[in-house]
C-alpha cells in the first residue's frame, strides 16, 4: 500500500434507511482507518432528486452514531475539506466535466430517453460505448455548430465519459491482486446532466479536494468495473492516484426467515 495519510471516505444516498450492506461498508473502512491512524469522512450522495426521502440523512446519521462509528470531518461534523454533500459540490464538479470535455475524455450527447429505447429495441444488449456512439446523436456526430445550436435552443444534453475501446485497465486491488479489464466492456457512463450523474468524477476529485489518500471500495463485486472506469480516468488525466481494496458482494441466506430472534 502507498506510505501515506489513510482518509477513507463513507458516502450513502439519503434515499432511505441504511442498510447492513452500507453498515458493513462504513465499518470496513472505519476499522481500516482506526487501524492506519487515519481519518473516515462522511459524504452524502443527495443528487437523486427522485429518490431522495426526506429525513434519511439524519436517520442514516443517527444509526451510523448509534453503531458507534465516528467521523474525522463530513456532514454534521465539519471539517476543513467542504463541503460534503454532492449537491453542494456542483459547480466545483462542473469545472471538471468542462475540463474533461476540452481534452477529449468526454463529450455532448443529445439522444432522447424514447431515442435510447429504440436503440434498445434495434440492437441487441445495446450499450452507449464506442461501437455505438456514431449512431448518436452527440458531439462526435454533429458539427461543432450543430452542438452549440441545440445548446442555445435549450435542448437537453448529457455529458457522457469517452471510454476508448481495445485498452487493457490494469487495478493492483489489495484483496484481489492485479485485476485486468478490457475497456471494450465498458459503456461510455453519463457523467453530468445539470448535475452529477455518476461517481467518477467525486471519486477522481475526493483526492484533490478532501485530501482522501486511500479509498477503500469494500462493496460489491460488480463495482469492480467502476474502479476500472474510475482507473481510466486516472491513467488518462493523472489527476489523482487512489489505492483499492474491494469485497465481495454481502449474501444473505435464503434461510434466514428460518433463523429464531
Amino acid at each position: 500500500m502507498t506510505q501515506r495519510k489513510v482518509r477513507v471516505r463513507f458516502a450513502p444516498s439519503p434515499t432511505g434507511a441504511l442498510h447492513i450492506g452500507g453498515v458493513r461498508t462504513a465499518l470496513y473502512n472505519y476499522l481500516f482507518a482506526k487501524q492506519n491512524g487515519g481519518d473516515m469522512i462522511l459524504r452524502i450522495e443527495d443528487t437523486d432528486s427522485q429518490r431522495f426521502v426526506p429525513g434519511a440523512e439524519d436517520y442514516i446519521i443517527e444509526a451510523l452514531t448509534w453503531l458507534g462509528i465516528k467521523f474525522d470531518d463530513g456532514v454534521s461534523f465539519g471539517g476543513n475539506y467542504g463541503p460534503y454533500r454532492q449537491s453542494e459540490r456542483r459547480e466545483i464538479y462542473k469545472k471538471y466535466v468542462d475540463q474533461l470535455l476540452n481534452d477529449g475524455h468526454a463529450y455532448i450527447a443529445f439522444d432522447t430517453p424514447a431515442e435510447l429505447e429504440e436503440k434498445r429495441k434495434e440492437i441487441a444488449n445495446f450499450q452507449y460505448d464506442a461501437s455505438t456512439r456514431s449512431l448518436m446523436r452527440n458531439s462526435l456526430t454533429l458539427s461543432p455548430e450543430e452542438v452549440q445550436n441545440l445548446i442555445e435552443s435549450g435542448h437537453q444534453y448529457v455529458v457522457r465519459a469517452k471510454i476508448e475501446p481495445n485498452e487493457d485497465i490494469h487495478v493492483n486491488d489489495l484483496i484481489r491482486g492485479e485485476v485486468v479489464i478490457n475497456s471494450s466492456i465498458l459503456d461510455d457512463k453519463v457523467l453530468y446532466n445539470g448535475f452529477l450523474k455518476a461517481y467518477e468524477i467525486p471519486m477522481l476529485l475526493e483526492k484533490k479536494k478532501m485530501r482522501v489518500g486511500f479509498y477503500k471500495v469494500s462493496a460489491k463485486c460488480n463495482n469492480i468495473q467502476v474502479q476500472h472506469r474510475f482507473f481510466y480516468f486516472f491513467q488518462k488525466t493523472i489527476w489523482i492516484d487512489f489505492d483499492f481494496a474491494t469485497n465481495d458482494i454481502l449474501l444473505v441466506s435464503k434461510f434466514y426467515k428460518q433463523i429464531p430472534l
